[in-house]
């Protein structure tokens, strides 16, 4: 599949900002099953310092940029074409059972990446709670394969939990969520990261966006759409299987993806510091194309 994207993100301030440093993880991933090109991101006023074509810790693309003129409105006009062919389903014989990649990911086997590790811990926004364990459980008994096992967790995250787009904020506790089982698709992936690490499985955050289709009948509506996340599962000599609670499916062809991290956290679009600025609105316009 090949998509156009763009990711248009404005600040409204009440008062002028003075000063401001950003950092943007809005220049996608090139990654297996998916080319990315003509990347672009422009920034209204020109920054005076710009950094573009370095990585995080993750090795997500990362734009930093310093505004040092004063300003009441900033925007962030992000754009690419993608090329994207899924990934690979795991196969459907000779799949390891969960607790055997779980020993395998913990005792450090042979062909485990150590970076896989940065997965398997607690962190900011995705805490050890013993409600996620107790929520995990009935998808992992003893011996089940790994794929079983987590397709059956992604499949009851999504039937379990309701989507509602006014339940949360970026700063609802994880708790809360688990407590009234009502969310967007940044809470179901961290759910899901929770439950599988948990169990002792290396879990990851994915941003992106993903391919929506207008009612029948419906034209799209420019800007309608909205960055997606969802969440990846290591599966030791494979490697990660992407799955999508909110959509009860593995990610594929529709998915793009921009950025991952241990929770929404590393992986934020935009964030920053402003001296000045007062209250402010954010607003942000998504389009993703079929080209």
């Amino acid at each position: 599949m090949k998509f156009r994207v763009r990711h248009t993100t404005t600040y409204k301030y009440t008062e002028p900002v003075q000063l401001s440093h950003h950092a943007a993880h809005l220049r996608p991933r090139t990654v297996d099953g998916q080319i990315v090109e003509q990347v672009k991101v422009a920034i209204r006023p020109t920054p005076e310092v710009l950094h573009e074509g370095g990585s995080d810790y993750f090795g997500n693309p990362i734009t930093f940029f310093t505004i040092q003129s004063p300003h009441s409105t900033l925007v962030i006009d992000a754009s690419f074409m993608v090329e994207t062919a899924g990934q690979p389903l795991l196969p459907q014989v000779a799949v390891p059972a969960w607790d055997s990649v779980r020993l395998n990911t913990w005792s450090g086997a042979r062909g485990i990446d150590e970076a896989v590790m940065d997965f398997v811990f607690a962190s900011s926004q995705v805490p050890s709670l013993p409600e996620a364990e107790r929520y995990a459980l009935p998808s992992f008994p003893a011996g089940r394969p790994l794929n079983e096992a987590v397709m059956d967790l992604n499949r009851r995250i999504h039937a379990d939990f309701t989507f509602d787009p006014e339940a949360t904020t970026v700063g609802t506790p994880l708790a809360s969520v688990f407590q009234q089982r009502r969310g967007v698709c940044q809470d179901f992936a961290h759910v899901g990261i929770a439950c599988l690490r948990a169990m002792g499985l290396a879990a990851r955050y994915v941003s992106g966006y993903i391919r929506t289709k207008p009612p029948p009948g419906k034209e799209k509506l420019v800007g309608a759409d909205a960055s997606h996340a969802w969440l990846s599962v290591y599966q030791p000599g494979w490697g990660w299987l992407d799955l999508d609670p909110t959509n009860d499916m593995a990610a594929g062809q529709d998915h793009i993806v921009v950025a991952w991290g241990r929770d929404y956290d590393d992986v934020t679009p935009v964030r920053g510091v402003v001296l000045g600025g007062g209250e402010h609105q954010v607003l942000v316009a998504v389009d993703v194309l079929e080209m």
